[in-house]
């Protein structure tokens, strides 16, 4: 009998006003997927779903020497973030103006899930879709549609938005992590971010 993994990613807008793509994902299929605004709303998928882990499209800690956003040390990137740049992978900063909103919703989310039981990882989806050359949201719809159809990713449809492709994507990369197919640049315990292997790690 084949193992469930059950997985939610979580493509987190900074504010509420704006759209958060959210996907179930049993194994690589798509059980359920939405638009969602407030933080009760995530939080009351994320209990139905009851998942093995949670993906989310947010940094989850601050750099080095920071006790919050507002201690301003001079230090501005985590060791994961530099990594990410000598990769040449695209991403801002978690002390950049519009990702200080994002950074502290996606800190107390990940507080609220431990306290349910729920274990978060910050994923980005920019970077697995690097990884396997498929194109960003901002580039291609289309092309990003088909990229995750091609990873073997059961359930999508055309009716999709570009929120929940990336959610989708983040539950994808959490599964490749529950299933030892991902790395972590950095360290869990300081501060990671979870991308795929390599190219071939979803089979």
């Amino acid at each position: 009998m084949k193992e469930k993994t059950v997985v939610v990613g979580i493509d987190l807008a900074g504010s509420p006003k704006r759209d958060t793509g959210i996907c179930l994902m049993l194994n690589k299929k798509i059980i359920k997927y939405a638009t969602l605004h407030e933080d009760k709303d995530i939080i009351a998928f994320v209990k139905e779903a009851n998942p093995q882990i949670i993906g989310i499209d947010a940094p989850l800690s601050l750099p080095p020497g920071r006790k919050s956003l507002d201690d301003n040390n001079g230090v501005h990137l985590r060791e994961c973030d530099k990594e990410l740049t000598k990769r040449k992978i695209r991403f801002f900063p978690v002390t950049l103006g519009p990702m200080r909103m994002l950074t502290l919703r996606g800190l107390y989310l990940k507080k609220r899930f431990k306290r349910l039981g729920y274990n978060s990882i910050e994923i980005y989806p920019g970077a697995t879709q690097d990884i396997y050359g498929i194109p960003r949201k901002q580039h291609s719809m289309e092309g990003l549609l088909k990229g995750l159809e091609g990873l073997g990713i059961k359930g999508l449809n055309a009716e999709m938005n570009n929120d929940e492709l990336d959610a989708v994507t983040g539950a994808f990369t959490a599964y490749l992590y529950l299933k030892g197919k991902a790395e972590i640049l950095g360290s869990l315990k300081a501060g990671a971010i979870i991308i795929p292997k390599k190219v071939n790690s979803q089979k």
